[in-house]
C-alpha cells in the first residue's frame, strides 16, 4: 500500500475527480477526509470506502470560506490526529471570454479556484507542521499553462495556482511539505460534458489529443497519488502534467 497511515484530505472529494482520488488513495491504506458542499454524495462516498474496507469521514467545506476551512481541518485532526497530504480539488469552469465573463463570473471562478487552494493552504500548514511534514497537491489545468481563445477567468484561476504552488514549495520546503501542481487535460467528468456539450466540439477537441482519448478519472487519481507517497519525496515545486499529449504540440 503506497500511502499506509497516511491521512489525506480531498476538497471537492464527493464525486468526479475528486471521489476517485479518495477512493484509490483510500484502497493504497490512507485514511480519507471528503471535504464537500455535496453532502449526501459526500456520506455515500465514505461508506461506500468503508465498506470496502477502508477509512474514510465526510465533512462539510465551501472552500471559498475561512472558517469552514478551519472547522473541516480541526474535525479531520481531531478524529485522524494529523493530515498528512491536502488534495486542493475542488474547482469549477467558466467558459467565457474577455468580453463575456461578468464581474460576478471572475469572482465566482477566482473565489473557488485560486482563494480556495490560497485558504485550504494556509490552514493546512500549521497541521502539517504538527505533523512532520506532509504534501500538498494543487489541481491545476493545462489551462494553466497555456491560453485559450475561450475560458479567461478559468484560465487565470489555474495560472494562478500553478504559482502559488510553487511559492508553497519555496516558502515550506524547510517544514517537509512538499508541493506540487497537477494539470489534467480534457477528462471524462460531468464538468467535460459541461463543458463540450456539442458533440461535434467534443470529437474536434478529441482530435487534438495525440494519444487519441480524454483522460479517465483514474489517470488523474493515479497521479495524486504519486505525489500524494514517499515515491515523490524529492519532488516539489514541479509540474505534473496528465493530458495524453497536448501540450507537448
Amino acid at each position: 500500500m503506497r500511502v499506509k497511515g497516511k491521512v489525506a484530505f480531498v476538497s471537492g472529494g464527493a464525486r468526479g475527480l475528486g471521489a476517485a482520488q479518495a477512493t484509490l488513495l483510500a484502497r493504497e491504506g490512507a485514511s480519507v477526509v471528503i471535504g464537500d458542499l455535496r453532502e449526501d454524495e459526500g456520506k455515500a462516498l465514505a461508506a461506500e470506502i468503508a465498506a470496502a474496507g477502508g477509512e474514510a469521514a465526510f465533512v462539510g467545506l465551501d472552500v471559498t470560506d475561512a472558517e469552514s476551512w478551519h472547522g473541516a481541518v480541526e474535525t479531520a485532526e481531531r478524529r485522524f490526529g494529523k493530515v498528512d497530504v491536502l488534495v486542493n480539488n475542488a474547482g469549477v469552469y467558466e467558459r467565457r471570454n474577455i468580453d463575456e465573463t461578468s464581474l460576478n463570473d471572475w469572482d465566482r471562478v477566482m473565489d473557488i479556484n485560486s482563494k480556495g487552494v490560497f485558504l485550504g493552504t494556509r490552514t493546512i500548514v500549521p497541521v502539517m507542521k504538527r505533523a512532520g511534514g506532509g504534501s500538498i497537491v494543487n489541481m491545476s489545468s493545462i489551462a494553466g499553462l497555456v491560453g485559450s481563445r475561450i475560458s479567461a477567468a478559468y484560465n487565470a484561476s489555474k495560472g494562478a495556482v500553478r504559482l502559488l504552488t510553487k511559492t508553497t514549495a519555496l516558502q515550506h520546503a524547510k517544514d517537509g511539505i512538499r508541493a506540487n501542481s497537477l494539470h489534467p487535460g480534457p477528462s471524462e467528468t460531468d464538468m467535460l460534458s459541461q463543458v463540450y456539450p456539442d458533440a461535434e466540439y467534443m470529437k474536434s477537441r478529441l482530435a487534438e489529443v495525440p494519444l487519441g482519448r480524454f483522460g479517465r478519472v483514474e489517470d488523474v487519481a493515479y497521479g495524486v497519488l504519486f505525489l500524494a507517497s514517499d515515491e515523490s519525496s524529492y519532488v516539489t515545486g514541479a509540474e505534473l502534467v496528465i493530458d495524453g499529449g497536448v501540450t507537448a504540440q
